[in-house]
C-alpha cells in the first residue's frame, strides 16, 4: 500500500524533546515501513525516518526563531501534498483540519487523526461544513463533544515495546510528573499529593510561552517546597530513565484529555499510574492493574500507597497487550482498507454556488447539542 503521512511542522518527527503528535506519527510511520508498505512522510526537513521524507520546512518551526507565523508553511506543505495526491492509496493527516478544503473532493482517500481536544465551540461548524472528511479519534471520550461528526474508528496510540526497558525494582524513590506545565495538566495537584504523603516528586516538563505567567505565579513558588524537584524539559533517553526509576506516575489532569501518551510510556516501564478521571483516562488505565483512577485530591492521597504496591510486571504485560505500535499500525491498516473499498467520487467540475449559505446555529447544535461550551485555549499542533 502507498501511504502518505502528513505530520505537523512544529516539531521534527520524531521530536527532539516534547511533541506527542510527532512522536506517534514517527512510531506509526516506522511500523508501516517495517510491515512492507511504501510510506512517504511529509514533515520538517530535520525529521529522521526510514520512509521517504519530503521536507516541508528546513527545521522544526518551534526551534526556528526566524519563523513567527506557521500558517504559510502549512499552506506550502499542503500544496505539495495535493500535487502528489494521485501517487498514494491513502493520505493520513495529523494536522487538525487545515487540509479539509483542498482534499474534500478526494475525501475517501484521506483520513484525519484528531490529536487534540474537540470541545472547542468553533469546531462544530467546521465538521458540519466538511461532513465527507473521515475522522479517527484517539479515544472514545475525545469524540463526545462532536459525536455526529464523520468518525470512522477510534485507534488508541501505541509505542514500540523495546523503546522503554521495564524496571521491576526501581531505586529512584520518587513519584513523577511528566509533560507540560499548564493549568489543565495540574502540576499543583501533583505537588500537594506528594507532599501530603511525604514522597519526593520530580517534575520533568516544558513551559510553553502561553503558560509562562501561570508557571511564574502559581507553580514556581511551590517548587521551593521540600521534596519537590523541577528538572525541566527532557529528551527521549532521559525520559526512559526518569519514568523507569519512578515509583509511580502522577497524571492529575483537569481537562478532557484526548489520550495522554505519557500514561502508556510509564506502563511500558512497568511504572503504575495514578490518574484523575478526565477524558480518555478510564479507557487507558486498568484500575488495580496498571494504576488507579481517582476523582479528588483526597482520594488520590488515599489511593497512592495502593498504586505504589501494584505488580510492575503486570503493568508491563498489560501495556504489551494493549498499547504496542504494531497493534496501532494494524488498526490503521484496517481503516485504510475499509476506506479504499468505498467508491471514488469525482468532484463536480463547477461548484453550485447557488446553494452556498451561512451555517445556522440550529444546524451546528445537531452535532451534539448547544453551540456554547466552556471557553478554553485552542491548542495548535503539536500537542
Amino acid at each position: 500500500m502507498k501511504i502518505g503521512q502528513v505530520a505537523p511542522l512544529m516539531e521534527s518527527v520524531p521530536p527532539r524533546l516534547y511533541g506527542g503528535t510527532e512522536r506517534i506519527v514517527s512510531y506509526l510511520t516506522e511500523e508501516l515501513v517495517r510491515m512492507g508498505h511504501e510510506v512517504t512522510l511529509f514533515a520538517s526537513g530535520d525529521s529522521i525516518t526510514s520512509a521517504q521524507l519530503v521536507g516541508c520546512v528546513p527545521t522544526a518551526i518551534r526551534l526556528d526563531a526566524n519563523i513567527h507565523d506557521s500558517i504559510p508553511y502549512y499552506m506550502l506543505m499542503l500544496d505539495r501534498v495535493r500535487d502528489a495526491a494521485e501517487d498514494f492509496d491513502i493520505l493520513h493527516f495529523h494536522i487538525d483540519q487545515f487540509h479539509f478544503p483542498l482534499f474534500k473532493s478526494m475525501a475517501n482517500r484521506t483520513v484525519t487523526t484528531l490529536h487534540g481536544r474537540q470541545d472547542l465551540p468553533d469546531l462544530k461548524p467546521l465538521y458540519l461544513g466538511f461532513p465527507e472528511m473521515p475522522l479517527i479519534s484517539i479515544s472514545d471520550a475525545q469524540r463526545e463533544p462532536v459525536l455526529k461528526a464523520n468518525f470512522v474508528a477510534t485507534v488508541h496510540h501505541g509505542i514500540p515495546p523495546d523503546l522503554y526497558r521495564p524496571n521491576f525494582d526501581p531505586r529512584g524513590g520518587y513519584v513523577a510528573f511528566l509533560g507540560r506545565i499548564s493549568p489543565e495538566k495540574r502540576p499543583d495537584r501533583a505537588i500537594r499529593i506528594a507532599q501530603t504523603l511525604g514522597i519526593p516528586l520530580k517534575i520533568a516538563a516544558k513551559v510553553d510561552r502561553a503558560d509562562e505567567a501561570y508557571f511564574r505565579d502559581q507553580i514556581e513558588p511551590m517548587l521551593q517546597r521540600p521534596g519537590v524537584e523541577f528538572i525541566g524539559e527532557i529528551n527521549e533517553r532521559a525520559k526512559a530513565r526518569f519514568l523507569s526509576e519512578a515509583r509511580a506516575l502522577l497524571f492529575p489532569v483537569d481537562w478532557p484529555e484526548p489520550f495522554g501518551i505519557v500514561m502508556i510510556e510509564a506502563m511500558a516501564c512497568g511504572t503504575p499510574v495514578l490518574a484523575f478521571r478526565c477524558g480518555s483516562v478510564p479507557e487507558i488505565v486498568d484500575n488495580g492493574v496498571t494504576g488507579q483512577i481517582v476523582d479528588t485530591e483526597e482520594e488520590a492521597i488515599r489511593q497512592l500507597p495502593q498504586v505504589l504496591s501494584l505488580d510492575r510486571r503486570a503493568v508491563r504485560r498489560r501495556f504489551e497487550q494493549r498499547f504496542s505500535a504494531s497493534r496501532m499500525a494494524k488498526d490503521y491498516i484496517q481503516v485504510y482498507r475499509s476506506l479504499m473499498k468505498r467508491p471514488f467520487l469525482l468532484p463536480d467540475a463547477v461548484p453550485n454556488l447557488s446553494v452556498v449559505r451561512p451555517i445556522t446555529k440550529a444546524e451546528v447544535s445537531k452535532l451534539t447539542g448547544p453551540l456554547w461550551l466552556p471557553s478554553s485555549r485552542a491548542v495548535m499542533p503539536s500537542r
